[in-house]
């Protein structure tokens, strides 16, 4: 189902999202993190973009009724997530010069289409399509394994930006309680493509690999070919293959600027090259690994680390409504993401158009009178819109980071016990 967005429509539409749509209680009980820490929900920083650009910031409430009180009340066109601090943020003023100091924060990840632009064909900035949504599904994959697999990370939530790009939020303790030169450490390993628009060649390689660069070329391979040599074409004509060439051993250049042109394809082009730097490998002074660092270049995820590296950087936050697209920021199931479609996440016009079919005549008009449904029965209403299956994600996450709230419980509790 496809409904057309109307940006003049927002401001009414957040009414009837914040009302009924928006998932309060699962929201909550994610950044409470279980009661665990001592008010830890009460000292996180919520920021808020308002209509006409109006940007709150030092927002903080001591509960999730306190929350969504405020949510109701501004309808805010965009809500970022801050650090948790030493005081409330929203006292900030009133606390001691250099006394109010970010204290924890999830590990984010930010990874945005835009930073792909010198190598794809099909789009550039802001926008998207299916052919270049490949670069963000093996950005999840390759990121997501090695926070799993090299960090030990459990608790990753992969979030839609409602336009272009994807954010990850890990969320274990570890993670949170990380100090900024520890995220630089972690955002640098991540880190392989490195450059402005000047350098030419982004990716360096050095013998032996990596087996972190190994496991990623992993995920590159099964993607390459469809993504990069037939959708994206990378060899496809003289102006391409050019900046290829660029990147490989002069040792093979002019053989390929030979091969090239008898050639048919981007697919034939790139076999070529392959054999040809097999052959010369053991004889090249430098780039035996020019393949590699080429898959690297043009397919491995580009991170903007500032994002990672500080503790008081604030990132949007999940199930805000992108205003340019209407479209909701929502979890992506990591096991499903080849099935994740960007241009089938619902829209704020679709879901708002969804609860008015549920919502009888009269419910709406007590809805307009006092704004207060039985709550039950809007729960049941929003799991009937398009809005289901992204909350249900949602609630998979949390379930799992319960578990582990309530073991920690346990064990602080067995420990007073033993004393």
């Amino acid at each position: 189902m496809t409904t057309d967005y109307d940006p003049a429509a927002l401001p009414e539409l957040l009414k009837l999202y914040y009302r009924h749509l928006f998932p309060y209680s699962q929201y909550f009980r994610w950044l409470n993190y279980g009661g665990v820490t001592k008010n830890y929900f009460h000292h996180r920083e919520f920021s808020f973009t308002l209509k006409d650009d109006i940007y709150v910031r030092y927002q903080s409430f001591s509960n999730q009724n306190e929350l969504e009180k405020e949510m109701k009340k501004m309808n805010p066109y965009k809500i970022d997530i801050g650090a948790v601090y030493t005081h409330k943020p929203s006292q900030h003023n009133t606390v001691k010069s250099g006394a109010f100091q970010a204290l924890e924060k999830e590990l984010v990840f930010d990874i945005d289409m835009t930073d792909y632009d010198d190598v794809r064909k099909c789009c550039s900035s802001a926008d998207i399509c299916p052919k270049c949504w490949t670069l963000m599904t093996i950005a999840i994959r390759i990121l997501d394994r090695a926070l799993e697999e090299d960090f030990g990370f459990e608790h990753r939530l992969w979030v839609y930006s409602g336009r272009r790009g994807v954010h990850c939020w890990v969320c274990d303790e570890d993670a949170r309680k990380l100090s900024q030169t520890a995220r630089s450490a972690v955002a640098e390993y991540l880190s392989v493509v490195k450059g402005g628009e000047e350098t030419i060649k982004k990716v360096q390689l050095s013998d032996p690999i990596h087996p972190f660069i190994s496991e990623s070329l992993n995920v590159i391979e099964r993607y390459f070919e469809e993504y990069a040599l037939i959708k994206q074409d990378i060899l496809g004509s003289k102006e391409s293959w050019e900046k290829i060439l660029a990147l490989v051993p002069e040792e093979i250049q002019e053989q390929l600027q030979s091969d090239f042109p008898k050639l048919r394809n981007s697919t034939q082009r790139w076999e070529t090259f392959r054999k040809r730097l097999a052959k010369q490998k053991g004889g090249l002074k430098k780039g035996a690994y020019a393949d590699f660092e080429i898959m690297l270049q043009y397919c491995y995820p580009r991170l903007d680390v500032n994002v990672s590296k500080g503790v008081n950087h604030l990132l949007k936050s999940p199930f805000s409504v992108h205003p340019k697209t209407g479209r909701i920021s929502v979890p992506i199931d990591v096991k499903a993401v080849d099935q994740f479609d960007p241009f089938s996440v619902p829209t704020i016009s679709q879901i708002c158009l969804e609860l008015d079919k549920l919502l009888p005549e009269a419910e709406q008009n007590e809805k307009e009178a006092d704004g207060d449904l039985d709550v039950k029965r809007v729960v049941r209403e929003y799991k009937k819109t398009s809005l289901a299956q992204p909350v249900k994600i949602f609630e998979q996450f949390l379930e799992k980071m319960e578990h582990s709230w309530k073991g920690e419980l346990q064990r602080r509790s067995d420990l007073q016990n033993d004393f």
